[in-house]
């Protein structure tokens, strides 16, 4: 029924747009405003950030029918210390987060608390024992109580982190779960509105490119838990411009295309953008030559953006599914051992791709029917894919083969 729900808001968000753009409306104004990728007056589905209530459904079923790959993630999170039933939060009022290796104030504190939050979800969903769901609103709430602001160099990569996260774990407790007060409930929304969502709104398109994916990322997940429409939109439009000048095609002309409202607009600043690369093939992203794991994380957030506008009725994956199969493809061979010929980042490249693969090869592969062997190959061996500790978390639990 999930999946019937979805395509029938696909439908009838496609005919809302129509009627708007031929009654002049926002969809296609004669002052060139660009149609909308849903209509406000369209609500949104809940739970629909990232993870579906019928995928939800599924992970159940396939745990307690104990399936692999999922018997197995399952029990990866839950003994790992952020399922742990004395989980303590630690919440700070600033969190302060410097570049390089100066030590920032309650960096590593608030994005283990987000993913103990989202772990705790998860087990709730699962298992139904309300101790979790218990324990992800305690958590929430203590963070909700004091966060006031992040700041340093990294504020804006930290708050994406951390929000995408609470999102997550607020979506999979606020649908399903009836012991989150009223009160804890508005201190929660609050805290994502004032602390987090003016940070990464407007994006850093001047940045390496994984910043403004991650900051879409994490305005997408709050813009559907709050059910702010224009976040939404914003989140969309950043998504539309950023992936296609971070995932290289051929099509794009001999050079890649430059960050939209950005300064990197000429060759040189480019391919210096680029960390130097001159050649450039399909899959090939703005940061493969820093480190895959950056492009990783950027392979992640496109997925994940994807996902969520996918639940919530706009297919973004139909808009990018070549770059993002094009890249997938070039880091999971490269991952797996292959040779990097010269004209690739000199023949030496850092193979240090996180649990980053699941969502998007779900898509590609299970929904799409897609062929992506490198990408496949490269998932089975490392199931079940855990969390990095950042924002990527329990991904073969809840995305492997789940359409």
């Amino acid at each position: 029924m999930g999946s019937v729900r979805r395509a029938l808001v696909m439908v009838l968000a496609a005919l809302l747009v129509g009627l708007a753009a031929a009654c002049g409306g926002s969809g296609s104004g004669s002052d060139g405003e660009t149609a909308r990728a849903r209509p406000a007056e369209l609500g949104f589905e809940h739970p629909g950030v990232l993870v579906s209530k019928a995928q939800l459904k599924r992970v159940r079923a396939h745990v307690e029918a104990r399936e692999q790959p999922w018997l197995s993630a399952f029990e990866q999170m839950r003994d790992s210390k952020y399922g742990a039933a004395g989980y303590r939060a630690k919440p700070y009022a600033v969190v302060g987060c410097p570049a390089g290796d100066r030590a920032g104030k309650g960096c590593v504190e608030e994005r283990e608390d987000a993913i103990a939050a989202y772990t705790q979800a998860l087990l709730w969903n699962v298992t139904g024992e309300r101790a979790h769901a218990e324990k992800a609103v305690q958590i929430m709430d203590a963070w909700s109580r004091v966060i006031t602001k992040h700041t340093e160099a990294n504020a804006g990569l930290q708050t994406a982190w951390a929000a995408s996260t609470w999102a997550r774990a607020a979506e999979a407790v606020r649908y399903t779960y009836d012991g989150w007060t009223d009160g804890q409930l508005l201190r929660f929304e609050r805290m994502l509105r004032n602390a987090y969502l003016p940070q990464v709104r407007d994006g850093a398109a001047d940045f390496n490119g994984n910043w403004d994916l991650l900051m879409a990322d994490a305005t997408i997940n709050m813009a559907v838990f709050l059910d702010d429409h224009e976040a939404f939109e914003k989140a969309v439009t950043h998504f539309r411009t950023r992936v296609p000048a971070y995932f290289y095609l051929k099509s794009d002309g001999p050079l890649p295309v430059s960050p939209a409202n950005s300064g990197i607009n000429t060759p040189d600043k480019l391919r210096k953008y680029w960390f130097g690369q001159k050649t450039f093939a399909d899959g090939l992203s703005q940061e493969t030559c820093r480190n895959f794991k950056h492009a990783s994380y950027s392979l992640a957030a496109t997925a994940h953006i994807a996902e969520t506008a996918w639940h919530q009725g706009v297919d973004l994956y139909g808009e990018v599914k070549e770059r993002l199969l094009a890249a997938l493809e070039f880091h999971s061979k490269y991952q797996l051992g292959a040779k990097a010929p010269d004209w690739l980042c000199g023949g030496k490249v850092q193979r240090d791709m996180g649990p980053d693969t699941e969502v998007g090869l779900n898509h590609l592969r299970e929904r799409l029917k897609l062929d992506l062997p490198e990408t496949e190959k490269l998932t089975r061996e490392q199931r079940p894919e855990g969390t990095d500790g950042l924002f990527v978390a329990w991904e073969t639990l809840t995305h492997a083969e789940n359409v």
